[in-house]
């Protein structure tokens, strides 16, 4: 039976910040506005944060079922590593994935809008079938465009809309901005996995583009919040502060562009999700302060 601290690395805490950058910024953007709501906003960061446990769970079960985890280098994974049963793991994720459900339900039920519950349905649906299902499209080497859209677009102009009812031309700066340094995450994580992907046969957009490709999409993806920096610069000069998070990036940028591999790059997934929280941060106070 799982301890309690494996199945709090088994919900893979290192990749909360996917789920709470895109939500700051989101608040930030409708505090720009005038239409910032604390109760919407905590609504939304908690629907965002269990649907990316609910993830976490739902990955770690389908993957432990097919076999893929059996030789994995990145963190404990409770059904591969044999500490965990399937079915306690399926529970966990069916849970987490509930309660965003619910949650969601609460604010679009306060909101009035309605036709949000097909984002919302669109949402748990990625969840359970990016390594679930008969085909789960992450073998496929959809996974990056699917952490883009829902833990980038979807999730910052969700956060900004519930509030102020509309989305600015800023909010889908700072969406494209924070789907691209999430999806990077997702891009490191591939990378370090390449070999043991490979052997499993699962396809990912790293397997198929190889190790100097996948590390070229990264350096590309961790450029674009930096091209947002000045974009929103040019009418909100506070927001510039946004590129203090590139000190973050330095380090897990070198990792990468050297070559390093395997064990080496699992920091790359940490400083790039803080990267990313520092980024939001920063660009949400600086948007709500102007």
């Amino acid at each position: 039976m799982a301890t309690v601290a494996q199945w709090v690395e088994g919900a893979r805490p290192r990749t909360l910040p996917n789920a709470v950058a895109p939500v700051l910024a989101g608040m930030g953007v409708a505090a720009q506005l005038g239409a910032f709501s604390w109760w919407r906003s905590i609504l939304a960061l908690l629907v965002a944060l269990a649907l990316i446990v609910g993830v976490n769970f739902a990955n770690d079960y389908s993957d432990g079922i097919r076999g893929t985890d059996a030789d994995r280098v990145g963190p404990l994974r409770l059904v591969g590593s044999a500490v965990a049963k399937p079915k306690a793991v399926l529970a966990a994720a069916l849970a987490a994935l509930g309660i965003a459900g619910v949650l969601g339900l609460v604010l679009i039920a306060v909101t009035g809008s309605w036709w949000l519950l097909t984002i919302g349905a669109a949402c748990i649906a990625a969840a359970w079938f990016y390594t679930g299902g008969r085909r789960p499209y992450g073998y496929a080497g959809f996974g990056e465009v699917a952490v883009f859209v829902f833990f980038g677009l979807a999730a910052v102009l969700g956060t900004v809309y519930v509030q102020a009812g509309t989305v600015s031309r800023q909010a889908v700066v700072c969406a494209v901005a924070v789907g691209s340094l999430s999806t990077a995450v997702l891009v490191a994580n591939n990378l370090r996995d390449i070999p043991t992907d490979t052997r499993s046969g699962k396809h990912t957009l790293a397997v198929k583009l190889g190790d100097a490709g996948t590390r070229r999409l990264y350096l590309a993806l961790v450029s674009v919040p930096f091209a947002a920096t000045v974009a929103l610069g040019v009418f909100h000069p506070l927001a510039l502060a946004g590129v203090l998070a590139a000190v973050l990036l330095v380090t897990p940028v070198r990792v990468v562009v050297t070559g390093r591999t395997g064990m080496e790059l699992i920091p790359v997934l940490r400083d790039t999700g803080l990267a990313m929280l520092v980024w939001a941060s920063v660009t949400a106070g600086a948007l709500a302060l102007s």
